[in-house]
């Protein structure tokens, strides 16, 4: 099995596909579009994409990706994000003037480099800084990145764990050309369109309300083409072929203007 996830090797992202999907080749793409390009061109048979951060919040890019592809959400998985401090083989922390790795992950580390006198410095991406630093053989930087990363490219780590809050968790989508119909707790994604109309997303969230369906996520998007009008994502808990929820959907499409689906999967528990 093939699975595509955006990031060089090494990449939190690779991890969590290791982790979600088991023993599988995985497929390095350089950016999220070339991702989601690969599974809907049978390049790969599927992808990991993350949706949002639990510091840094949603990844936009993406949510456009998935209504822009005729692909489904398969599953999730939540990833706790440890960042480590990266450097060459004998450099001490003495020594490191700077650091590189994704502007999110340096943000995430800001409080640590500051105490440290330590300089932030961007590149496109964390695994990737740790390559760029062993092709420089710089002994006066460091990168942030995961254990993996420094493990794949022969480099030390100095310390382990240096974000400044510990709660920093990033959730996965699982996306596949097929749709799966799961059993047991599951969840739903689906996005939809509404009038510009009083009470519109009032009406629109009251179908779930009425049928005590928890809602575990809203995000809205620009509608490209339609300045001022609105895709809402919404994630709520239950599979779509339920009663209850295909209830729901029913309801909700008497509102909305357009109604996808983008996946029924298994909910994540841990």
């Amino acid at each position: 099995m093939k699975v595509s996830f955006q990031g060089e090797a090494g990449a939190y992202s690779e991890q969590a596909v290791f982790n979600y999907f088991g023993d599988v080749e995985t497929v390095p793409c350089e950016a999220f579009d070339v991702m989601f390009d690969a599974v809907a061109n049978h390049k790969s048979d599927a992808a990991l994409a993350p949706i949002e951060n639990s510091l840094a919040g949603s990844i936009h890019q993406n949510y456009d990706l998935l209504l822009k592809h005729n692909l489904h959400i398969v599953g999730e998985y939540f990833l706790r994000v440890r960042h480590c401090l990266i450097v060459a083989p004998g450099v001490k922390k003495t020594d490191i003037k700077k650091a590189i790795s994704h502007p999110q992950a340096l943000g995430q580390c800001i409080g640590y480099l500051r105490n440290h006198k330590i300089k932030p410095e961007q590149v496109y991406d964390t695994a990737g800084s740790v390559k760029l630093l062993k092709e420089s053989g710089a002994r006066d930087t460091a990168a942030i990145a995961s254990r993996r990363a420094a493990e794949l490219y022969g480099m030390e780590i100095l310390e382990e764990g240096i974000e400044d809050n510990p709660e920093n968790y990033t959730r996965f989508l699982a996306i596949q050309p097929e749709a799966v119909n799961p059993q047991g707790e599951a969840k739903t994604s689906i996005v939809f369109t509404l009038k510009n109309a009083p009470g519109a997303l009032f009406k629109a969230l009251s179908v779930f309300a009425l049928r005590d369906i928890d809602l575990t996520k809203i995000e809205s998007r620009p509608l490209q083409g339609t300045p001022w009008d609105y895709l809402f994502y919404v994630d709520f808990v239950g599979a779509a072929h339920e009663p209850r929820a295909q209830k729901a959907l029913d309801h909700l499409g008497e509102y909305a203007q357009m109604l996808r689906v983008l996946g029924s999967y298994p909910r994540f528990t841990g």
